[in-house]
């Protein structure tokens, strides 16, 4: 080694030589060194179950704060499309809301109609359950599925319901009336469905065991859940309408002096369109 003033200097003067152990690279996340360990699932087992695990140990390390456990792969994709189920879900409601206060021109039908959908969500998880499934991106779109079919039970029973009482049925009358003549549309639909989908959850081949994971979520939430939808709607109806005919006096009060703020048309306002000084022009004779 030449030094500075050109005179040659030894290597050993200046530092010290020995063998020892490293790595062979050094691999970075986020500019910080990581080490990835790879390992593969047994069949029997889940991916959620095997991620649930892991985290277990991990966290009996006890491990320093600059060190934590990041997760890639399917373990990574898994965590994304439980995160978007959420957010979709949250839409999806939203969105059905807002066709249904559309349709029916009233904010709380559509809640009667969404109220039978938190109850199908414990009887296809259920299902799963006894058909040894596990809860993948499949069976969250069966349960998407699950939830159009039994709203649309739900707006069979409210639609007939409104439609009897205006023709001056009474309410109680009408909700009996409209459950007995809906309840045989809705059985019907519902067999054909079940029958329909039992093809796709038994079938076998390329591509079975994503289109059996969504029938089978639709097969057996549709089935368990039946019997309680049907009464769940009924139920809240009523008691959703006692609840509009009882409505606190604060409330009416509000209402008046709302109506009472809204601006009112002058008198001359109201002749000029009572009776308009131009006459309409004739309509154009229709060959």
């Amino acid at each position: 080694m030449r030094a500075h003033g050109g005179a040659l200097v030894r290597l050993r003067n200046l530092v010290r030589l020995r063998e020892d152990l490293g790595p062979a690279e050094i691999d970075r996340v986020d500019r910080q060194r990581s080490v990835t360990i790879v390992a593969n699932l047994l069949p029997e087992l889940p991916l959620a179950t095997a991620v649930a695990h892991v985290n277990r140990v991990a966290a009996q390390l006890d491990m320093p704060p600059l060190y934590n456990v990041q997760w890639t792969g399917r373990a990574k994709t898994l965590a994304e499309s439980n995160i978007n189920f959420l957010l979709a879900f949250g839409l999806s409601i939203v969105f059905m809301y807002m066709v249904l206060a559309a349709q029916f021109e009233s904010f709380v039908h559509p809640v009667t109609i969404m109220l039978a959908l938190p109850l199908t969500v414990p009887f296809a998880l259920l299902s799963l359950m006894w058909l040894g499934e596990a809860l993948n991106v499949y069976s969250m779109l069966g349960l998407f599925m699950l939830f159009g079919i039994v709203k649309k039970n739900g707006i069979l029973q409210i639609d007939y319901t409104n439609t009897l009482r205006a023709r001056g049925v009474p309410r109680d009358e009408a909700i009996r009336q409209a459950n007995r003549v809906r309840l045989r549309p809705i059985l019907m639909t519902t067999v054909m469905l079940i029958f329909g989908m039992m093809a796709i959850a038994l079938g076998q081949g390329p591509g079975s065991g994503s289109r059996g994971s969504i029938a089978r979520v639709i097969v057996g939430g549709q089935a368990l859940s039946l019997l309680i939808t049907l009464l769940i709607t009924p139920v809240a109806y009523s008691l959703f309408d006692d609840l509009r005919t009882l409505r606190p006096a604060w409330l009416t009060a509000v209402a008046a002096r709302m109506r009472r703020l809204r601006p009112r048309r002058s008198e001359a306002q109201v002749a000029a369109v009572e009776s308009p000084s131009s006459p309409r022009p004739p309509r154009a004779a229709q060959l």
